[in-house]
């Protein structure tokens, strides 16, 4: 209670608890999901409830799901047999001899009997308020990723037997292809829609980390009930990718684990660099960077359980609680945080150009070269390194997959998903499935402006005789184009020298952009200490084309620290949202140079 209590005073929204990490030297508590341990998270929900706190809960006791209560029959599996993966740091440890199982998330069936025990133990504290309960980003080992009767499934839909490759499948790209499609299929229709579902079935809602797994992120994220990204562990660009199946699918909410390893990563036990020094005006940086890519809810990250004056810390994180460094601006910058994301839920997201993300190259490609990328980051298809093409910064993109585009129509003048609407379609691929191929051909025969800057092939083992008449036929009509000059795609919504990064909504006729302080667009991981340090008024001056009707000339003019929230009329009326936080500038000589 005393730290739920200090929280509230602090302006934080809720909490989510999470089972993980137990210190050394605590007193073990009850058993995980008996009885005991089963009031205590229900009196956590009910303090949560008096004091106007939301409470979600992590949806098992560490980020892959599992315990000791996953079976064997339930357990992670590869194509030589049972996982040797094991969940370790959970809640469990003190009870256990041996590491648990993780769960299989290709099996609907195993997923089913784990929620139906984790529901048991959380029952009363569903009863209360709604829920969100939340899956972390998928951390299990992907290599040789299988479960019972995936092989006959495979030869049902690739006609060979992809056990004969399995244990040298990287020397076969166009068989990994087809293996890593058919796993993507399993991870969407047997862990994450059916997670959802069982979300909502239990009076909740699911929150989502889906990146790390090897899916389609973008049909993933769009499953969920509230997408979640993370940063800065993950650059603040990558957020786009939620945010996109966030529009494509009419999710108001998305949401960031954020300050994640701000200033880089240190293993555990830790501690974190320059923890409990962390400064507020680096993390104001980072929250414009991931606004301006479509953020709109902050879940922080993090605070380790303390009893008064209690010293635990969390051990690849920002430091919450009354011993923080920053202690005396968090309720300010919580404040500011809210009112900018309040007002960043507003209608829906604004785009001009669709980009295709190129999911056929990724599943086609191998391991990222060692070194080159964040921690953890192995794979192309995880999309660690992907940003928009600079092209297309003005248009406000967003990026589409081949499953949003198979329900997509071209009428009026636009490209319609959901509530997504685009003028024109982009795509910068070397590979492309058939499927996808048929419906670019169907949307360009309807007129749909189409900017292909690359002749692509057809990935997977067997190949089609039809693909390449198709592809010809594509490239024939007058609809596609090699050059982004050349569609008809109308002005960029908003054009600058330099382009400020910015995020748009529309809420009726009225829009709403965020424009986010120009020196965001440094924030990239790891942040050096004291990077926000700024003494410099910058003024950028910004065209924006929102309709033929409402196009607006205005000079962006960011004090330090500052970002700019404006609210545009129909009329073409310009109201600047004053939504003031100015944290404590960093100490001179602060930076890591």
């Amino acid at each position: 209670m005393y730290q739920l209590e200090w929280l509230k005073q602090m302006g934080f929204g809720g909490v989510e608890i999470a089972w993980v990490y137990p210190q050394p030297d605590s007193r073990r508590g009850p058993e995980f999901l008996s009885e005991g341990w089963s009031k205590k998270v229900a009196y956590a929900k009910a303090c949560c409830d008096r004091l106007g706190l939301g409470c979600d809960f992590t949806f098992g006791t560490l980020w892959p799901f599992g315990g000791s209560f996953v079976p064997e029959e339930d357990a992670s599996r590869v194509y030589s047999g049972l996982s040797r993966q094991r969940l370790r740091s959970t809640w469990e440890d003190p009870f256990l001899e041996e590491p648990a199982h993780i769960l299989n998330h290709l099996s609907r069936n195993a997923l089913e009997r784990y929620a139906g025990k984790m529901a048991d133990g959380l029952s009363d504290a569903l009863a209360g308020s709604r829920s969100g309960l939340f899956c972390d980003s998928w951390e299990i080992e992907t290599e040789g990723l299988w479960t019972d009767g995936f092989g006959d499934a495979f030869r049902d839909a690739y006609g060979y037997r992809i056990e004969d490759y399995i244990e040298s499948i990287d020397e076969h790209p166009d068989v990994r292809y087809d293996y890593r499609k058919l796993i993507g299929r399993y991870v969407l229709e047997e862990f994450y829609k059916p997670f959802a579902e069982i979300c909502r079935e239990l009076g909740a809602f699911s929150r989502v980390q889906c990146h790390g797994s090897p899916t389609d992120l973008l049909a993933a994220y769009g499953c969920v009930d509230v997408p979640e990204t993370e940063a800065i562990l993950f650059e603040p660009y990558f957020a786009r990718i939620a945010s996109s199946a966030a529009a494509l699918t009419g999710k108001p909410v998305v949401s960031c684990e954020t300050f994640t390893c701000l200033y880089g990563w240190t293993p555990r036990p830790g501690p974190a660099p320059h923890q409990r020094r962390e400064l507020v005006a680096d993390m104001k940086l980072l929250f414009d960077s991931i606004v301006a890519n479509g953020v709109n809810h902050i879940v922080w990250h993090g605070m380790p359980y303390n009893p008064p004056g209690g010293r635990n810390e969390f051990y690849a994180t920002v430091h919450v609680g009354p011993q923080a460094g920053f202690v005396d601006e968090i309720r300010p910058f919580n404040a500011y945080m809210e009112s900018v994301c309040s007002t960043m839920r507003r209608g829906s997201t604004c785009s001009g150009i669709a980009v295709y993300l190129p999911v056929e190259d990724a599943w086609m490609a191998g391991r990222l070269p060692p070194g080159e990328y964040p921690p953890d980051a192995k794979h192309h298809w995880e999309f660690r390194y992907l940003r928009m093409p600079e092209e297309l910064r003005g248009y406000h993109p967003l990026w589409i997959s081949g499953g949003y585009l198979m329900g997509a129509e071209f009428e009026n003048g636009f490209l319609r998903v959901g509530d997504a609407k685009f003028r024109a379609l982009y795509l910068d691929v070397d590979w492309l499935d058939e499927d996808v191929l048929d419906d670019l051909l169907r949307l360009a025969h309807e007129g749909l402006p189409i900017c292909l800057k690359r002749r692509p092939r057809q990935p997977g083992r067997e190949k089609t005789g039809s693909f390449e008449a198709k592809l010809a036929e594509l490239m024939s009509l007058p609809s596609v184009t090699a050059g982004l000059g050349s569609i008809p795609c109308g002005p960029p919504i908003v054009s600058g020298d330099p382009m400020p990064e910015y995020w748009c909504r529309a809420d009726g006729d009225r829009h709403f952009i965020f424009f986010a302080n120009p020196l965001s667009r440094e924030a990239t991981y790891p942040m050096r200490y004291g990077q926000s340090l700024s003494t410099d008024t910058v003024t950028v001056p910004v065209r924006i084309s929102l309709s033929d009707k409402c196009v607006v000339t205005v000079d962006l003019v960011f004090e330090p620290y500052q970002s700019i929230l404006m609210e545009i009329e129909p009329d073409g009326k310009v109201r600047r949202h004053d939504i003031t936080f100015a944290p404590r500038p960093p100490p001179a000589g602060s930076q890591d140079l």
